[in-house]
């Protein structure tokens, strides 16, 4: 039994997003960029997505694309869209605020 050869293909120069959302390709800085625009900690991501703290940590810290579960990302991107954060790939990918958040999690709701 032979054990099969598996490449990695890593893209030379910048990485184009995907145009659909659903698929879209969240990076840590996108996420360290969302957290930041609602004022929310590691702490409240993991509450509001309901993926564990450690895991949230560990996804920050290695820069690019998420090395994490597609169920892992998709909570993610579902608890920042909730608040009402918006990916966006126009001239390259970022994020925003909706104008009408679907929810009242957006921003500093933590009471300080």
């Amino acid at each position: 039994m032979s054990i099969p050869q598996v490449y990695l293909l890593i893209p030379k120069g910048p990485v184009s997003m995907p145009e659909r959302l659903d698929s879209l390709a969240i990076t840590s800085e996108l996420i360290r960029a969302a957290r930041a625009l609602l004022r929310w900690e590691q702490r409240d991501l993991a509450q509001a997505s309901g993926v564990p703290l450690p895991t949230i940590k560990r996804v920050e810290v290695a820069p690019g694309i998420l090395a994490a579960h597609s169920s892992t990302v998709t909570a993610l991107r579902r608890a920042f869209e909730s608040a009402g954060v918006e990916f966006t790939n126009g001239s390259g990918p970022g994020v925003r605020l909706r104008a009408d958040p679907k929810s009242e999690n957006a921003g500093d709701d933590r009471g300080r």
